[in-house]
């Protein structure tokens, strides 16, 4: 009987701790989604494209008090490690879209060099690192979006990835902001497509549904070893621009025609894996979409991940 009663009483504060944790865990989400809508819902009533075009002109002013005191102020403010760049002192930049778009010491950021490695194209963390489902993209928890959608609608082009993987890099305003290939490839197509232009930070990609599909981005399409590629850099409100080495500055321009530049023949670019392809202005996301269905992750990679430009993410089976 005592043995009876002390295994009831085991069972009931068992029962009563889980019930504890389990509201608190609840209580908790509660709290993170409400904390995440007032972080993300006023965006919708901003007008994101004149910030960014305000925020574009003003990282430019190349007059030495006021961009050597932004260098500094937001250097401080997002705790920026200058270690590894090639010019270190705000003197030395010739306006603050100098200094974020720094370059940085070659061997800073070894290139792996197996030849079926996958490489990071940005300093960043993982936002989503998994298998396409059927054309279907996950965002966050609760929110997915399609292929055809991030890719301004092209659907013989999304039909590619049906069966590839994806991840999702998230570059923080204190992250070294230009963007590199994965994999060696040729280029074929740039693609820009208008949108808005949301945050793009962890709050904002929880709240607001089809975010990468509906800010503006620019696309970058390759063919390589591993079958189809495509980088597609997403703007973001104060994103005042995005460059790509062969075109130069994308955005931000006028109208909302998705615009479409072919590259063959002697146009058709190639670039070796690690090297430079395009440039953000502020901090931003980068999606990587590959076809080939062997293409695998690394163990031990996932949400939250720190990633350094060149360091192996994935390679082909």
């Amino acid at each position: 009987m005592k043995k009876l009663t002390l295994i009831a009483i085991l069972l009931v504060v068992g029962i009563s701790a889980t019930l504890a944790v389990t509201a608190n865990v609840q209580r908790d989400r509660k709290i993170t989604m409400l904390t995440d809508a007032i972080k993300a819902y006023p965006q919708y009533l901003m007008p994101g494209h004149l910030i960014s075009r305000l925020t574009h002109k003003m990282m430019r002013i190349e007059t030495p008090w006021f961009k050597n005191g932004m260098i500094r102020t937001l250097s401080a403010m997002f705790d920026i490690d200058m270690s590894d760049a090639q010019r270190k002192t705000p003197e030395e930049f010739i306006s603050f879209n100098d200094f974020f778009t720094r370059a940085l010491k070659p061997e800073s950021r070894p290139i792996d060099a197996a030849k079926n490695s996958i490489v990071s194209p940005v300093d960043g963390a993982i936002s989503q690192m998994t298998k396409i489902d059927q054309g279907s993209l996950i965002q966050a928890k609760g929110y997915n979006y399609t292929v055809t959608d991030l890719l301004g609608g092209d659907e013989k082009e999304a039909a590619k990835y049906t069966h590839g993987s994806f991840t999702t890099i998230y570059l923080s305003p204190r992250d070294y902001h230009r963007i590199h290939i994965p994999v060696s490839g040729i280029l074929t197509e740039m693609v820009h497509v208008p949108g808005r232009l949301f945050s793009v930070n962890p709050a904002t990609t929880r709240t607001i549904p089809r975010l990468f599909a509906r800010n503006e981005r620019v696309i970058a399409h390759f063919d390589t070893a591993m079958g189809s590629l495509a980088v597609v850099m997403v703007g973001a409100i104060n994103v005042g621009s995005i460059e790509t080495v062969w075109a130069g500055e994308v955005t931000p321009p006028a109208g909302k025609q998705i615009g479409r530049w072919s590259y063959e023949g002697s146009s058709a670019q190639r670039f070796d894996k690690g090297a430079e392809i395009g440039r953000f202005n502020m901090g931003s996301t980068v999606i990587l979409l590959f076809s080939n269905p062997d293409v695998q992750w690394l163990d031990g990679l996932g949400e939250t991940t720190k990633l350094k430009m060149g360091q192996k993410i994935g390679e082909l089976n």
